[in-house]
């Protein structure tokens, strides 16, 4: 099997046992809660297959899922994060996504700061369906944007964190 293939199992696999038996019983405050596992979803290549990516993602929000008893809330949000990923990509590149021969948005590949902004959109964007899908009601919404806001932020830090200690920065 491809090395690359086997390394994207492996992430995806230890991203999900992390979120499933730590994660989900973290309640930093009472209301912020990390959601781990989408850093496999942010580094899954660019030039996979969108219906393979759409697929892993089904994949991951389900096991969430099914551990969280959300039936289908996590599922959605990270398809939602998978479908809309090409277009943060283009807008963060300016379009220039293969001119730039990015294969997986790491540390080293783009700087800290791209990275910082590339992951706190998906966090934010993944935590605000969420957070809506959780509450189904736009009576708080307020309310609801804070904790999408604070669990995006917390989840922003924390994949941030791995990123560099995990795929360190080669010096040249």
């Amino acid at each position: 099997m491809n090395k690359v293939i086997v390394e994207h199992l492996l992430r995806f696999a230890v991203l999900l046992v992390l979120q499933v038996f730590v994660c989900n019983y973290v309640h930093l405050f009472g209301l912020l809660n990390p959601n781990l596992y989408i850093l496999a979803l942010l580094l899954l290549p660019i030039g996979m297959s969108s219906s393979l990516q759409y697929l892993v993602a089904f994949a991951a929000g389900g096991v969430v899922d099914i551990f969280t008893m959300t039936y289908g809330v996590h599922a959605a949000a990270s398809l939602l994060i998978v479908f809309a990923r090409p277009y943060v990509l283009m807008a963060l590149t300016a379009g220039n996504v293969k001119q730039e021969n990015l294969e997986v948005p790491l540390p080293g590949q783009k700087t800290w700061q791209w990275l910082a902004v590339y992951t706190f959109i998906m966090a934010f964007m993944h935590q605000l369906t969420v957070s809506m899908l959780e509450v189904f009601s736009f009576s708080r919404f307020y309310m609801t944007l804070f904790v999408a806001l604070g669990d995006a932020i917390f989840t922003s830090v924390l994949i941030m964190a791995i990123l560099y200690i995990f795929f360190p920065v080669k010096k040249k």
